[in-house]
């Protein structure tokens, strides 16, 4: 049996500044696959940005994640991101990119919609 990871859902609250934001910051247009949902290819797996009202779904209690978890995306050029990340006014929880005792090269950031990211150098991911 075969188990991939194939999407991520990115909860937005407003996704024309979602599309915006992250066609900026990933230099792809991805594409728009409901009036809610803008989909962007990393590799092989999909962000999914969702904004709930502008699909015509209610809300509920909100989405939330605890101040712990992020969501990883691995990239060759992390100055460049993180550069990229500045530059489009994003938030960042690590003041510069950092070398972690597991090895990783990384930084943590929050996105507009407060979502929180961990951008990591591919040559230096741990899987354990």
């Amino acid at each position: 049996m075969e188990l991939r990871l194939y999407r991520i859902i990115l909860p937005v609250n407003d996704i024309e500044k979602a599309f915006q934001f992250y066609r900026e910051l990933f230099e792809q247009k991805g594409m728009r696959v409901s009036p809610g949902r803008h989909y962007f290819t990393l590799g092989q797996t999909v962000l999914a940005c969702y904004d709930p009202e502008a699909d015509g779904d209610e809300i509920g209690t909100g989405w939330k994640l605890h101040y712990n978890q992020y969501i990883y995306i691995a990239t060759s050029d992390i100055e460049k991101i993180f550069d990229q990340w500045t530059k489009l006014g994003a938030k960042h929880i690590s003041q510069r990119i950092e070398s972690m005792p597991w090895g990783e090269t990384l930084f943590y950031a929050l996105d507009p919609f407060n979502n929180r990211l961990c951008f990591v150098k591919n040559d230096t991911i741990f899987t354990g």
